[in-house]
């Protein structure tokens, strides 16, 4: 079922032709998230393996290249969690203690936030934000960074959401509060000091 499905689309093609048809488009992409060209045609090797690995799991909803693209931000987000690690970056994210006074003893908000204003979709070209936000997203813990970029840049639902992490619906909110909030506070903070070194 899932061969004939795949087959009778348009945009079946064998995985041994990634690199040949998408290579130059996921490297650019790369290169201009990471500004170095060793690291973006590792971290292209990268999404292509763990695209190859996962094949069998994809579903069709968008195409080869978008899906490619996708494991390529997420790769690019272990990438710089990696570097934070490495160079113990100064002020990169808040601690979880940080924001734990804002929750009561059963996970609830003291005072609910606002809805954040930003729609990641309208600045996805503007490189400066997608720096600081992809540096940030490696700065919070890692559930919280994937629960944010299936929600943003995959615009999966929350069902979809909780089916694939295997968490409650209102678990599934509180995460993405948590997300948000500390990711706004993480950019607007860079922001500021980008602002401070003009």
């Amino acid at each position: 079922m899932t061969s004939q499905r795949r087959s009778a689309g348009t945009d079946e093609v064998d995985p041994e032709q990634w690199l040949d048809l998408y290579g130059n488009h996921l490297y650019r992409y790369a290169l201009s998230r990471v500004s170095d060209a060793e690291t973006a045609q590792d971290l292209v090797q990268e999404a292509l393996a763990a695209g190859i690995q996962s094949y069998r799991r994809f579903k069709g909803q968008s195409s080869i290249k978008t899906w490619l693209i996708a494991i390529l931000k997420r790769k690019v987000v272990d990438h710089y969690r990696r570097l934070r690690v490495r160079r113990e970056t100064e002020g990169a994210a808040l601690t979880s203690e940080s924001v734990e006074h804002q929750f009561n003893h059963r996970g609830n908000w003291h005072v609910m936030p606002d809805e954040w204003a930003v729609n990641p979709g309208s600045v996805y070209e503007q490189k400066e934000f997608m720096d600081i936000l992809y540096h940030c997203l490696a700065g919070i813990p890692q559930r919280l960074a994937e629960i944010f970029m299936l929600r943003e840049f995959e615009e999966l639902n929350t069902k979809a959401i909780c089916e694939q992490l295997d968490i409650s619906e209102s678990n599934c909110w509180v995460m993405l509060y948590r997300a948000r909030m500390q990711l706004r506070a993480c950019i607007e903070k860079k922001w500021l000091d980008e602002a401070r070194k003009e």
